[in-house]
């Protein structure tokens, strides 16, 4: 309970609130906040930063051109019936991991650097001893692709890397029968964010295009818009 005030007295005046001055950054703070802002400016002169707002070219390559074509193409009704490209998978085996660690350290740091995300090592689910393989041994490494980083993968793809294939005269159709499209890739030297003085093991992959649709022939015509160029059929 409050201290009543005697009779005859004054009450006393609350004492006034001191302002505290504000605590100065740390150190550490100061040089958290210094290596971000260093961070940020590689970033934007390596072109990792885009502007607010910004679309990949294939995205909106499907958005102005694609749905309207390959609506006119099958008499789609709607446009949630135009199918569209979901995610794109790439996956690296690496079986001779099982000897030396370091090979699948090695893939995973490669295709980090030629897909844009980070790549996670994937694992043996059992004893196999005619392989020398145990059980949680690395075997493979992989990534999963959507939205801006699968376009702009796709897009570094189709532009730059398929063509640096010798001899190159079109990709294969490899359709699972389900609108999927599988693409296999013999060496990963084709990429050009790898450093070929720094490979110590030539390895192949797959990329793997998952559509909306279950249709084959919808899905060709999807990817063939985009620029997948299929070899053109006799």
């Amino acid at each position: 309970m409050a201290e009543e005030v005697k009779k005859g007295q004054a009450p006393k005046a609350a004492a006034p609130k001191q302002n505290k001055a504000p605590k100065a950054a740390k150190p550490q703070q100061n040089a958290k906040a210094e290596n971000g802002a260093k961070g940020t400016a590689k970033k934007e002169a390596a072109g990792q930063v885009k502007p607010k707002g910004w679309v990949p070219n294939l995205e909106k390559l499907y958005k102005d051109e694609i749905i309207a074509k390959l609506t006119k193409q099958f008499g789609y009704k709607t446009v949630m019936q135009v199918p569209k490209l979901q995610k794109i998978t790439v996956n690296e085996g690496v079986g001779v991991a099982t000897a030396d660690k370091k090979i699948a350290e090695n893939a995973q740091a490669e295709l980090s650097m030629i897909t844009g995300q980070k790549a996670v090592l994937t694992y043996s689910k059992k004893d196999i001893a005619n392989f020398k393989l145990r059980k949680e041994m690395p075997i493979g490494v992989k990534v999963t692709l959507r939205q801006t980083k699968m376009y702009e993968f796709m897009e570094r793809l189709i532009k730059v890397s398929l063509p640096r294939i010798r001899d190159f005269k079109g990709i294969e159709e490899k359709f699972d029968g389900r609108g999927n499209y599988t693409l296999g890739i013999k060496e990963q030297l084709i990429f050009p964010e790898i450093d070929i003085d720094k490979v110590t093991k030539v390895v192949g992959m797959e990329i793997t295009f998952v559509t909306s649709t279950n249709s084959d022939e919808e899905a060709r015509s999807l990817l063939a818009s985009f620029g997948l160029p299929f070899k053109k059929k006799a």
